[in-house]
């Protein structure tokens, strides 16, 4: 189970879980369609309030992250075209936090750059890698 939240971190557990199952999209552990527990059965696995867990997929709903059909339950959502003006302004916000927090590790522009392509492509392989996992599925 990917799912897990440590309530001693000092992070807020809904962003915990938030960000969880946000990074569980964007690496493909969670594919699109697939289909998440429900709210009740999210918060006694986790041993959390289900008004967390509610808030959460609220929160990822809104986001266009996730998708709840009444009666059926909540399903990683399908990738949508997004505006280009809204992805751009999105992909400037993020590595906006992205400079500001650089800034304040003191980690110079050289640095963030060369770990920033490291990660490019270890993403990279990593989508890769699922890809061809879904293919051996199929």
């Amino acid at each position: 189970m990917w799912y897990y939240v440590d309530p001693h971190s000092g992070v807020p557990i809904y962003v915990q879980l938030k960000e969880q199952v946000k990074k569980a999209v964007a690496s493909g552990l969670l594919k699109e369609g697939e289909q998440l527990p429900s709210v009740r059965e999210l918060a006694l696995r986790l041993t959390i309030n289900p008004n967390t867990v509610y808030k959460v997929y609220q929160e990822l709903e809104r986001e266009g992250i996730i998708e709840t059909a009444r009666g059926l339950g909540t399903f990683v959502a399908l990738k949508k075209q997004k505006d280009a003006a809204l992805q751009e302004a999105a992909l400037d916000r993020a590595l906006e936090n992205l400079m500001v927090e650089a800034y304040q590790l003191s980690v110079d522009s050289k640095t963030l750059k060369e770990q920033f392509l490291k990660k490019l492509a270890n993403w990279k392989e990593r989508l890769r890698k699922g890809d061809e996992d879904n293919d051996m599925g199929n």
